[in-house]
């Protein structure tokens, strides 16, 4: 009786355990892994197919478990730097629990992994862009005339513009996107937000955070980009409009200027056929907020 009791108790706090899986989403990753004697799988489509199976059967034990971007050359890099086996299998599990503190990762929540991994992959381009974004306001260190921080001051105003823009636009479902150009290289956030019952707009906190930190970058360092705004609600139109970020100020675009946007292939220059059920035009105002640059002394 004493042992079922023990076997049941180890049944409730497996139960209580949750876990991490560093999943290597792409077959390039999948055949860089397969250097190690240790690592048994023959093909990626297997490996996948196995590792959903686990997957389903943690969840329907009640386990929860937690997806992790698993990287070949970072795993090789962290064998390196801490003296680990890389091909003991215990080695790749602890680079899987740094994973889970520090990397990109998304809950198991039932869906496909045709579905979750193209959201970790998502998760994990959306964490990179916010460390580089952060990393280079950081850099930029105190202005030499008023000595504030030109980073933060411009992730303030960074801030405040976003709550303008999303007090300024019209009722629904928001979609947004920042681009920021300049070297060395182009950096591109996207932010979606819904409105609740009472009006206040719901967002995705690491989202916000990773486009303000863009659209503060742009701003800081008066590089060349944009910022657009879609607007979807039921019963009426998509509207679309935005803003050309240069200067470090937000210049709003024409209602032509947006269609021509939308409506010219990126990387031909050829035209396409405009969305329909779509209304292209002019922002609303954003006041001071958005012509007055930052550190013009």
């Amino acid at each position: 009786m004493a042992h079922t009791d023990h076997q049941t108790m180890r049944r409730v706090l497996r139960r209580e355990i949750a876990g991490t899986i560093g999943v290597l989403t792409d077959d390039h990753d999948f055949r860089a892994m397969r250097r190690y004697r240790s690592f048994t799988f023959d093909d990626h489509p297997t490996y996948l197919r196995q590792l959903e199976t686990v997957l389903k059967t943690r969840a329907a034990q009640g386990s929860h478990t937690t997806l992790a971007l698993f990287d070949p050359a970072d795993y090789a890099a962290y064998c390196a730097d801490t003296g680990l086996d890389p091909e003991a299998p215990a080695s790749r599990t602890r680079f899987t629990a740094e994973l889970a503190a520090t990397g990109a990762t998304i809950p198991y929540d039932g869906r496909p992994l045709a579905l979750l991994l193209p959201a970790l992959v998502d998760e994990a381009v959306r964490q990179a862009t916010w460390e580089y974004a952060t990393t280079l306001l950081t850099r930029l260190g105190p202005c030499p005339t008023c000595g504030e921080d030109i980073g933060r001051a411009a992730f303030t105003r960074a801030s405040d513009l976003l709550v303008r823009i999303l007090d300024t636009a019209p009722p629904g479902e928001r979609h947004l996107v920042c681009t920021v150009s300049g070297p060395p290289d182009t950096l591109v956030s996207v932010l979606h937000g819904d409105q609740d019952a009472h009006g206040a707009t719901r967002l995705e906190e690491a989202e916000a955070l990773e486009f303000t930190s863009v659209l503060a970058l742009g701003l800081a360092t008066r590089s060349p980009g944009g910022l657009v705004m879609r607007t979807s609600a039921a019963g009426t139109a998509d509207r679309v409009y935005g803003w050309r970020l240069r200067g470090g100020i937000l210049e709003p675009l024409t209602a032509s200027e947006v269609f021509d946007a939308y409506c010219t292939d990126a990387e031909s220059g050829d035209l396409i056929a405009p969305e329909p059920g779509v209304d292209y035009g002019e922002p609303p105002g954003l006041g001071d907020q958005g012509t007055a640059a930052d550190h013009r002394h």
